[in-house]
């Protein structure tokens, strides 16, 4: 039996304290799976908390580049990038560097629309204060130096005036120790890194 059950604060509690449920499995925010952590091991349950994801796809020279970019562009912009399993972060390795501009020109042709509007490939933002966040997050890697390659602030977006858009940004030159590569948005912003080799790539993310 699948039980599906919606619910906030007070929902999220009584799954921690119930004594019949003897493990919880949590993918979301670090401050609501801390709580989760916290309340349901002191309960004596076993507890997975995953958290604050930063997901990374390195992209090779050998890959065909045309799916590849495609795949990145999908997977960083899908569903406005509030998904858990969102690529937010894509190293490009040795030749694969040269392909951030036409990975700026797939992220540019997306249509960013109301989610009833044909052919949309991403919708609003959950919240004004998830587009605050957003926007927040972009303005800081600005500020410590990364490269805005496309900014997909201040979207205009026909009949949506007040509409809680952030178009596709991709955001390179970032380096490990900005808070765009360090925080989850969760959101249409993808980071780019850059490595000389498979190897050095790999260290990098791990």
């Amino acid at each position: 039996v699948l039980n599906v059950v919606h619910g906030a604060a007070d929902m999220v509690n009584g799954i921690c304290d119930h004594p019949d449920i003897r493990a919880i499995s949590f993918v979301g925010s670090t401050k609501v799976g801390n709580h989760v952590f916290a309340r349901g091991t002191e309960k004596g349950k076993r507890v997975q908390s995953l958290v604050g994801a930063k997901n990374h796809c390195l992209l090779l020279p050998d890959a065909d580049k045309e799916r590849s970019l495609n795949a990145v562009t999908g997977a960083a912009f899908g569903a406005s990038g509030q998904r858990c399993m969102a690529i937010s972060v894509v190293v490009l390795v040795g030749e694969a560097r040269k392909w951030l501009p036409d990975l700026v020109k797939k992220a540019q042709s997306m249509k960013v629309a109301q989610g009833n509007v044909d052919a949309a490939d991403m919708g609003p933002l959950i919240s004004p204060a998830a587009k605050e966040r957003v926007e927040s997050l972009i303005e800081s890697g600005v500020k410590q130096g990364a490269i805005l390659s496309l900014d997909g602030r201040n979207l205009e977006v026909p009949h949506c005036e007040k509409g809680n858009f952030v178009g596709p940004t991709i955001i390179s030159g970032v380096k490990r120790e900005m808070d765009v590569y360090r925080e989850e948005i969760f959101g249409p912003v993808l980071c780019v890194l850059e490595a000389e080799s498979l190897d050095e790539a790999i260290n990098l993310c791990n």
